[in-house]
């Protein structure tokens, strides 16, 4: 039983399994992963002479304070994704989360502290992974992601909640929270960090680029990810081929071109986020290529001209805003990010903004890059 395995935490995983309607016996269940935010568990079930696993997620509450609205918009999504792959005649179990209720057909398990428990069907046959070691394997992700994006092109994005409003706003971050944070200075830090304030409030006129172009109407708003990393795409274990896309407690209303952007800013640098040598930290336009091909040959059909066409400055504007916000947090006392030591913030900010430095010089041939991908999937 599941309670000879799982050691101190027997009972309260236990009774949270009892209350899904799990299909089968129970016949084992261990911690899986190692996220940050939330605990995740693989429970097994013997279901006739084969066996089902369920992954049960125990959502950490003081992270996630609206709970019904991100399942609201999880539980949509997904019931939408699932339509959509059933009438391509694909499988709705493998390509995209399958959410199970409890017994009493809630979305999730209000346990007994601040935390919520919710469960879905393992993705049969899959790996994820980390790091991209190749850019065809970074390409790939972009298929998938891109794929996310063409699925739910017909989903009116009006119907999502917005769990985190101003979440990619960027002039927004810097007139709310980065020059507030510089005006107060509660840590008398400013002082050490002048030319990182001077590049960011020398592109201040750049960061409202996006926002306008949204208030024009020449940007829609669509579904997003907006956690678009690598290890939330599950891999085929035999073919090494995308599966479908995880984790989507950030889906909401949102720009499609921040999705593509924080793919890049992430998984086309030359260097981890707190790599303190900037020598090192530079966008490889070869990775940038790899995304931009798998992303567009999916979602090309779905983006408008205007949302190609600012495909690259995004990836700038989105490196530039963490950047940002690593700062803000360092200004503040490292309120927000979880830090290792005491200039670690000032340490990631410093990278960031060396590499959108690098993505600056190298803008021309990221468009030209764009376009050749854009006019491929033509």
């Amino acid at each position: 039983m599941c309670y000879h395995i799982i050691g101190d935490y027997m009972e309260s995983i236990y009774s949270v399994l009892s209350k899904f309607d799990f299909d089968g016996e129970l016949i084992s269940c261990k911690e899986f992963g190692s996220g940050h935010i939330n605990k995740t568990y693989i429970a097994k079930y013997r279901c006739g002479d084969g066996e089902q696993r369920y992954v049960v997620q125990k959502v950490n509450g003081a992270v996630f304070k609206n709970i019904d609205e991100l399942m609201e918009n999880v539980f949509a999504v997904t019931s939408y994704l699932r339509k959509v792959i059933k009438e391509n005649g694909g499988d709705p179990d493998r390509e995209t989360l399958h959410y199970i209720k409890t017994k009493d057909g809630e979305k999730y398990y209000k346990g007994d502290d601040t935390s919520y428990y919710r469960a879905y069907i393992f993705v049969k046959n899959s790996i994820s992974y980390d790091s991209a070691d190749t850019p065809e394997l970074f390409g790939a992700s972009g298929t998938a992601f891109g794929k996310f994006q063409k699925m739910l092109g017909g989903f009116d994005s009006g119907k999502l909640y917005v769990t985190i409003p101003n979440f990619h706003n960027t002039i927004w971050r810097y007139e709310n929270e980065f020059l507030p944070a510089l005006k107060l200075d509660v840590k008398d830090r400013a002082g050490g960090c002048r030319d990182e304030i001077d590049f960011i409030t020398s592109r201040k006129d750049e960061m409202g680029r996006i926002e306008e172009l949204v208030k024009e109407k020449k940007i829609p708003l669509r579904v997003t990810h907006n956690d678009t990393k690598l290890n939330n795409v599950m891999f085929d274990k035999d073919t090494n081929e995308c599966v479908c896309v995880i984790d989507l407690d950030t889906v909401m209303p949102g720009v499609a071109l921040f999705d593509f952007a924080d793919a890049i800013r992430f998984g086309a640098s030359t260097a981890a986020e707190d790599e303190k040598e900037l020598d090192k930290v530079s966008l490889n336009l070869d990775y940038f290529e790899a995304y931009t091909k798998g992303f567009l040959s999916e979602a090309g059909s779905t983006l408008n001209n205007c949302e190609k066409e600012n495909l690259a400055f995004a990836s700038i504007l989105i490196t530039l805003e963490l950047g940002m916000r690593f700062l803000t947090d360092y200004l503040n006392g490292d309120e927000y990010f979880k830090t290792d030591y005491a200039e670690h913030n000032l340490v990631r900010a410093r990278n960031q903004l060396a590499l959108v430095k690098d993505m600056e010089s190298k803008l021309d041939e990221m468009n030209k890059i764009v376009l050749n991908c854009s006019l491929l999937e033509s």
